[in-house]
């Protein structure tokens, strides 16, 4: 896409930064680990949640590192000491109090994503709080996976692969550039609705 205005010679799209947005993605590993979280909607035992962690992303993967080597170690249950009455969701809903939910994109872009979803198809939030970007990120997700990496993964090289990383994330070019495709000819519709008004 060319976002030059051809009216406005002073405004152009350095070389360097069009070459590596649209660079081609290479295909990921079969074995990399795609991004998702617990879908609460589900029957999940506990073990079943603590599993999950280790796809979720962010600081999620590395607690669910940390719950594997723990389970290697140990085979003793963890025993729950919060009373049965405050887990139920009817109970937490009944709060008199107004329970605000804030994010930031990357988030979004993590396995937390079906969390703030879950939260919300439930009731268990009254106000949710969000940047432009998790809007963003959630259609993004929507349109392609996010896969785990690693925080220390080299930026230059996964640019010149066409891959973004966002955290210990990794979201490949194609995801943006269909986002970019769905989105632009709506924005296009409504700047010709403004201007025609």
């Amino acid at each position: 896409m060319d976002n030059t205005d051809k009216d406005d010679a002073s405004f152009s799209v350095p070389t360097v930064a069009t070459q590596a947005v649209l660079v081609k993605s290479t295909s990921m590993p079969d074995n990399a680990t795609i991004i998702k979280g617990p879908d609460f909607n589900q029957n999940h035992s506990l073990n079943d949640l603590l599993k999950n962690y280790s796809r979720i992303g962010f600081q999620a993967t590395s607690v669910g590192q940390a719950i594997n080597r723990n389970w290697r170690l140990s085979d003793d249950p963890i025993l729950p000491d919060e009373s049965d009455d405050y887990k139920l969701p009817a109970v937490r809903s009944s709060t008199k109090c107004k329970i605000f939910l804030g994010y930031t994109s990357n988030l979004v872009s993590s396995g937390l994503r079906e969390i703030f979803r879950f939260l919300v198809q439930h009731s268990l939030v009254d106000v949710v709080v969000t940047t432009a970007g998790g809007v963003e990120e959630d259609f993004i997700k929507c349109l392609g996976p996010t896969y785990l990496g690693d925080f220390h993964l080299p930026g230059a090289q996964l640019r010149k692969q066409g891959i973004n990383r966002i955290g210990n994330l990794l979201v490949p070019n194609e995801n943006y550039c269909k986002f970019e495709d769905w989105v632009v000819p709506i924005l296009d519709r409504l700047l010709e609705e403004q201007q025609s008004e």
